[in-house]
């Protein structure tokens, strides 16, 4: 009997110094703000959680639209947490709920699971007092009839709205006309003309013939010169013979046109050219006068070297063979 009365003693005091997070549990409490509504009106239904920090738990209801027969969930405002100490804390969440049926209906517990243990709130009953048809009497009006107010649309027949397309098109075909009268009227041609592209070979001589007036070499300019000299080789090369030379390196050039049958015999004036241009441009070399006037010059012959054939010159060409043949034949 002493060693019972012993151990129980023990047993009590290792309780009493258990920590108090131990022993706390999880519990749940549902209420309402009004238990009685009108028919059509709100109340506020509360759900209280108290439970140990750091814990995190998932409330659950069975039909978060329907809460109960008849009875609606319209809202939820924001949770709120209160701090209990004792490492406690107490959870509020709200639901507005509104009902349009008249009865008692109740609102089943809800389940707040938290880990692997689950807690029920208790049931709740919400009466639903029909609107007594006296009141209806007393319904009136706060405000005088008033008048639609103008709207244009309103007044467009109906044809107008199903056709619409018609008169889209009516529209643009009007605003041609005017613009093809005034201008014929003004003696402008109706459709501006196709501007015409000049052709490579021209456009490198003209480009030549400008650099040349420029002087830019005589006034100091060598790196400058260089650049639109290259510059305007490289576009012909572009146009003349469809490579992309304006993106190519000089080197890349070069054995590029190796392959060309129409630039072999030519692609080493090209060379000398590109190579004294990348040393004045970029190894800051000043060439003497002689050899800039000499670039210039191999631009030229490269360019005239290459100049497309004329059909009718070579058409021409081959006929005075002909001739020549004939005439070799009967003498």
């Amino acid at each position: 009997m002493k060693h019972i009365i012993k151990y129980s003693i023990l047993l009590l005091a290792l309780i009493s110094f258990l920590p108090q997070n131990i022993v706390a549990k999880t519990t749940i409490q549902a209420k309402l703000d009004s238990v009685a509504i009108l028919m059509g009106k709100q109340t506020v239904l509360r759900y209280q959680i108290v439970e140990d920090k750091g814990k995190e738990g998932m409330l659950l209801i069975e039909n978060p639209k329907l809460i109960a027969p008849n009875v609606e969930i319209i809202g939820q405002p924001k949770s709120d947490t209160t701090d209990l100490d004792n490492n406690r804390i107490q959870i509020d969440r709200a639901y507005i709920i509104q009902s349009f049926d008249s009865g008692i209906w109740e609102i089943p517990a809800a389940k707040y699971i938290i880990g692997r243990d689950t807690v029920v709130s208790n049931k709740l009953n919400l009466k639903v007092v029909p609107v007594a048809t006296d009141s209806l009497k007393t319904i009136h009006d706060y405000k005088t009839v008033e008048e639609a107010p103008f709207f244009i649309f309103d007044y467009i027949p109906d044809f107008i709205y199903n056709y619409w397309w018609v008169y889209f098109i009516v529209i643009i075909l009007v605003v041609l006309g005017i613009i093809i009268y005034s201008r014929s009227k003004k003696g402008k041609p109706i459709l501006k003309p196709k501007k015409k592209e000049i052709p490579p070979y021209e456009e490198a001589v003209g480009a030549l013939k400008a650099l040349k007036a420029a002087k830019m070499w005589q006034a100091g300019q060598e790196k400058e010169y260089y650049t639109r000299l290259t510059d305007i080789l490289r576009q012909y090369i572009d146009r003349r013979f469809k490579i992309n030379a304006i993106e190519m390196t000089s080197s890349q050039i070069i054995d590029t046109l190796k392959r060309n049958d129409e630039t072999k015999a030519v692609n080493e004036q090209l060379k000398l050219i590109l190579e004294i241009a990348d040393y004045v441009k970029f190894a800051n070399i000043r060439p003497l006068p002689d050899d800039n006037e000499a670039a210039f010059n191999r631009a030229v012959n490269f360019v005239e070297d290459t100049r497309p054939v004329i059909k009718v010159e070579a058409e021409n060409e081959i006929a005075n063979k002909e001739i020549k043949n004939k005439n070799k034949q009967k003498k």
